[in-house]
């Protein structure tokens, strides 16, 4: 891939979504394959990988599958077994983020690294860069100059820049977070993350004060990089990745045609960019972020840091507003909408907050239209009485809209590629050429004896109507011409059989114009890596992984989290999330207010969720928190998953 390509990359759980991902204009699509994927529920068997790869390669797409958890010993083989697996299925590139695998006999596929290799800095960047991986994400908590300080230091010929611009946030830096092991032995490295960081916890000082009570302070609202693209585009951004590999097919169609829409836009502002595939999306609607499933959006530091960056409220999706209760009776309510020519339907979902600001779900059985304008009788699944606070004018959200949700369910999407097509004169007959808008190009030939039209005057329109009939190919005409030294009449199945031959010779040479992503080549002698030791932090669970950093002028190397020789308190998560900014308890924000100044400090808070209790430490140089706990006992005493003897003594790690 040339770096003028702009990449939309998209997600995909399964082969049906990764072809209508393709269809909504994704000049990509990342998909996990049968294991060691990261999402322990969206695996896809090789045989589906490789009908995705031959549809989405028919338009120069390109598939990348995930092999991006840490891997034990005793799993490289099966890893290596499944690489190969997946190049002779056509795959374009695999994600990764064990570095073991860089040791072992992998087949000459592009390597990209996953969002868990957390790329924060130029170093580490280059640093992979020169490893041999071909395309890097970046964390999605870096600001618009820290990319472009990525951006100065790449080689752009060689390594592709790819960053996160929607979907769900992980609050901790990718591959930094181990409370899930550390509470239920099920490792987020592993693709088996628990979600801790979307519970409620109750927030404690350092005097044991509440300071926050049943709010979730670790969960994130959803990253929306709508607006932002142009500048991430200038920054050096040539991927853009949509996160998304659990979600339904109706997210995955709605959020590539927006952004497809988006970039299409910007690509016509900016003739030195140019797709990194070929052909054009047509939608039968009006891509709308808020209709999927979101809590609420926020585009995270890209612009600097934000105080309303986190859904502490409810992690879960809390709609569009939509109208007021009007009236409750024993049977259903009344609801006034804000908008007269708003339609409710039978099985829309609506929500509000009680008085405890808890989302409260109340999913319509049936919905009629009052006489007054704008007024609707909503009768809910459940009795009336079993909503907490619902009453005259609490305000009510829509987070389901049932049209909406049928119209995806259809057909939403067509993708076509413009052909010009010349009908031409041989000595054998005539020849038909296509031509793609990339400049492939392809001719059928057919044996014919001129014969001639009855109405000379329509023959040239019929014939051109007839070639022009490309129906469910590929392919839609731009232009057909004629250059005939006479009018022809050709019989309608002969015609028709021309066209099909040069429709398939055309795909012929799309084919074969489509060359494998190259492996780069690692640089030789191995380039040192930026520091020469590493804790648990570098998640290193193989010796092939130990011997990657060794090679690379590695001191010192402590195994992975997951091998559980870290038994004290240690950082289970580092985030640039800041819950004391949130709270308005940061030093830095008390800099220069008058009879404040001073007196905040940042000390250590606590979070507590029922028997769960985990630290607050904060590191404000790099302006980061530290959730610091340590492994539960009932984890330490199931079998570890691997064992760990790089070195009999550890080095000393993580923020006390």
């Amino acid at each position: 891939m040339q770096p003028h390509h702009l990449e939309l990359l998209a997600p995909a759980r399964t082969f049906d979504i990764g072809i209508e991902a393709i269809n909504h204009g994704a000049d990509a699509v990342y998909i996990g394959g049968p294991s060691f994927g990261a999402r322990s529920t969206a695996d896809n068997s090789i045989q589906d990988i490789a009908k995705l790869v031959q549809y989405a390669h028919r338009f120069h797409s390109r598939i990348f599958v995930t092999l991006n958890t840490i891997l034990r010993d005793d799993e490289l083989e099966g890893a290596r077994k499944l690489a190969w697996q997946l190049y002779d299925a056509g795959v374009d590139a695999l994600i990764v983020q064990d570095m073991g695998l860089l040791e072992i006999d992998m087949p000459p596929i592009q390597l990209h690294a996953s969002t868990q290799t957390d790329i924060r800095t130029p170093e580490k960047a280059k640093f992979l860069q020169d490893a041999g991986l071909s395309q890097i994400v970046l964390a999605r908590e870096l600001t618009l100059p820290q990319i472009s300080a990525i951006r100065d230091v790449i080689d752009t010929e060689r390594t592709v820049i790819e960053f996160f611009v929607h979907g769900a946030l992980c609050v901790a830096y990718s591959g930094q977070c181990f409370i899930s092991h550390a509470h239920t032995g099920r490792s987020a490295n592993r693709g088996d993350c628990s979600q801790a960081c979307r519970l409620p916890y109750e927030v404690k000082d350092a005097q044991g004060r509440i300071v926050a009570h049943d709010k979730h302070v670790l969960s994130m609202k959803d990253n929306n990089q709508s607006e932002n693209l142009r500048d991430l585009v200038d920054a050096g951004i040539r991927s853009f990745k949509i996160e998304g590999r659990y979600k339904d097919m109706a997210y995955v169609k709605n959020i590539t045609a927006h952004y497809r829409k988006l970039f299409d836009e910007v690509l016509n502002e900016r003739p030195e960019l140019a797709p990194a595939s070929h052909g054009r999306s047509t939608f039968s609607f009006e891509p709308d972020p808020n209709q999927n499933f979101n809590r609420e959006f926020t585009d995270y530091f890209v612009q600097g840091r934000k105080e309303d960056i986190g859904a502490f409220d409810t992690p879960k999706n809390p709609g569009q507003p939509i109208g007021w209760v009007s009236k409750v009776t024993a049977e259903h309510v009344e609801m006034t909408t804000d908008d007269p020519a708003t339609e409710l339907h039978n099985g829309d979902g609506l929500c509000y907050y009680d008085l405890q600001k808890e989302l409260v779900g109340l999913q319509i059985n049936r919905a009629e239209a009052a006489k007054a304008k704008g007024v609707w009788r909503l009768f809910p699944k459940d009795p009336i009485d079993s909503f907490k606070d619902l009453r005259q004018g609490v305000q009510v959200n829509r987070n389901r809209d049932m049209s909406w949700v049928r119209t995806l369910d259809k057909k939403s999407a067509e993708r076509r590629m413009g052909v010009w097509m010349q009908l031409a004169e041989n000595n054998d007959g005539l020849q038909l050429t296509l031509t793609d808008e990339v400049g492939h190009s392809a001719t059928a030939q057919m044996a014919i004896t001129w014969q001639a039209p009855k109405d000379s005057a329509q023959a040239e329109d019929k014939l051109k109507s007839a070639l022009g009939k490309l129906g469910d190919t590929l392919f839609e005409p731009l232009d057909v011409q004629l250059a005939l030294h006479r009018p022809w009449f050709v019989p309608p199945s002969q015609i028709n059989a021309l066209r099909r031959d040069a429709v398939q010779a055309l795909e012929t040479a799309r084919a074969e114009g489509l060359h494998r992503l190259p492996r780069a080549v690692p640089v030789e002698p191995p380039v040192p890596y930026p520091e020469d030791t590493l804790t648990y932090l570098a998640n290193v669970f193989n010796q092939k992984a130990r011997n990657f950093y060794a090679k690379h002028g590695v001191k010192v190397i402590a195994a992975a989290y997951e091998a559980q020789e870290e038994l004290g308190e240690v950082s289970l998560m580092i985030t640039k999330h800041c819950v004391r900014f949130s709270l308005s308890l940061c030093p830095k924000q008390a800099k220069g207010v008058t009879g404040v100044q001073g007196t905040v400090k940042a000390e250590p808070m606590q979070l507590i969720n029922g028997k769960e209790k985990l630290t607050l430490r904060f590191d404000c140089k790099p302006c980061e928190m530290h959730v610091v706990g340590k492994i539960k006992k009932s984890v330490l005493n199931a079998a570890p998953e691997s064992t760990m003897q790089f070195y009999k003594t550890r080095p000393v790690v993580g923020l006390h």
